[in-house]
C-alpha cells in the first residue's frame, strides 16, 4: 500500500525502495547491495563517505534485523499506521567533515526505522537534538522527519548497529557483521573529528574497538564506560577526545538518571573541545 510521506506528501510503499525520492535517501537503485558478512567487508571499502552511506542504507547481510524492521515497517504503530516506514538501514547523518561526532546503539524501531534518520522520531532523539541545539550543534531544536530541514553544526551522528533490533538488543553477531559499516565511516571523518561523545556502553565500547582498529591509541588499561568521562586517544590524525554519555532512553530519563544538564554538560563538552582547536566549530 502506498501512503503519504508526512513533509512532502509523496506516496512511498513500506518499506521505502532505494532511490525512490524519500527525503535524504543516500542510494540509487544501482546501490550495490550486502547480502553476507563478506560482502559488508568488502562493500565497506569505498573511498567516498557519501557511498558508504548508500551501501548501509541498503544493507541486507542480517536476516534478522531485514526481518524485523521489514515487519515493523508493515505493522506499524496504531499512531503512525496512516504514514510509510523508511524500513531500512540508518546511515550516518551530520557534516562529512565532523569536529564532534556522536557514536549511539542502533536506531529505534518506531524512530529511525520510521523516519529514515537516525535518532530521529522517538523520545531519545527528542532529547538529544534539544540538547545539541541548546549547545550550539544543532540548527533547530527538533528532529521530526528526514527532510525537516534540520542541519548538525560540525557534528555527525552514526549507529554502532545500522538496523533496528529486536527489543533494542542486537546480538554479537549483528554488531560484529556491522562493525566494517562503522570502522569505516569513523575512518573516513577522524582526519577532523576531535570530540567523540559515546551514548551509552555499547556504542562506547564499539568505539573505542573501532578507534583502535583504525591506528588509535585506546589506552591501557581499557577505559571503562560512565557518564561524563573524558580519555585521551592519540590517533593517526592527532588526538581525539572520547566522552561517555548516559544514553537518553526514556529508561534514564524518565528516572532522572540523565538529566537535561547532564546531556547538556557533556555536549558543551565536545563542543569546547573541538572549538579549542584550529578551525573550530564550521558553520554547517
Amino acid at each position: 500500500m502506498l501512503l503519504p510521506h508526512p513533509l512532502t506528501g509523496e506516496l512511498f510503499e513500506s518499506p521505502v525502495p532505494p532511490g525512490s525520492g524519500w527525503p535524504e535517501d543516500p542510494a540509487a537503485r544501482s546501490t550495490e547491495v550486502a547480502r553476507t558478512a563478506a560482502e559488508v567487508v568488502e562493500l565497506a571499502q569505498t573511498p567516498e563517505l557519501a557511498e558508504l552511506d548508500a551501501r548501509v542504507s541498503v544493507c541486507r547481510a542480517c536476516e534478522r534485523l531485514v526481518e524485523w524492521r521489514e515487519e515493523v515497517a508493515v505493522s506499524k504503530r496504531k499512531s503512525f499506521a496512516d504514514q510509510p516506514y523508511w524500513g531500512r538501514p540508518i546511515a550516518g547523518w551530520g557534516s562529512p567533515e565532523p569536529r564532534v561526532l556522536i557514536a549511539g546503539l542502533a536506531p529505534a524501531a518506531q524512530g529511525g526505522n520510521r523516519t529514515g534518520r537516525v535518532f530521529t522520531g522517538d523520545r531519545s532523539g527528542d532529547w538529544l537534538f534539544a540538547s545539541l541545539y541548546r549547545v550550539g550543534l544543532a540548527s533547530q531544536p527538533t528532529s521530526e522527519h528526514a527532510g525537516d530541514g534540520l542541519r548538525l553544526l560540525g557534528a555527525r551522528m552514526m549507529a554502532a548497529v545500522r538496523c533496528a533490533p529486536p527489543a533494542n538488543k542486537p546480538t554479537p553477531e549483528e554488531r560484529d557483521n556491522c562493525s566494517p559499516w562503522f570502522r569505516r565511516e569513523l575512518e573516513l571523518v577522524l582526519p577532523s573529528t576531535r570530540a567523540i561523545v559515546c551514548l551509552g556502553k555499547f556504542g562506547f565500547d564499539v568505539l573505542l574497538n573501532a578507534l583502535q582498529s583504525v591506528g588509535g591509541a585506546v589506552p591501557k588499561p581499557r577505559p571503562r564506560f560512565g557518564h561524563a568521562v573524558e580519555y585521551v586517544v592519540p590517533g593517526p590524525y592527532g588526538e581525539v577526545v572520547v566522552l561517555g554519555c548516559f544514553h537518553p532512553s526514556q529508561q534514564n530519563t524518565f528516572t532522572g538518571k540523565l538529566t537535561e544538564p547532564m546531556l547538556d554538560a557533556v555536549m558543551s563538552r565536545a563542543k569546547s573541545i573541538a572549538e579549542s582547536l584550529p578551525g573550530g566549530i564550521p558553520g554547517g
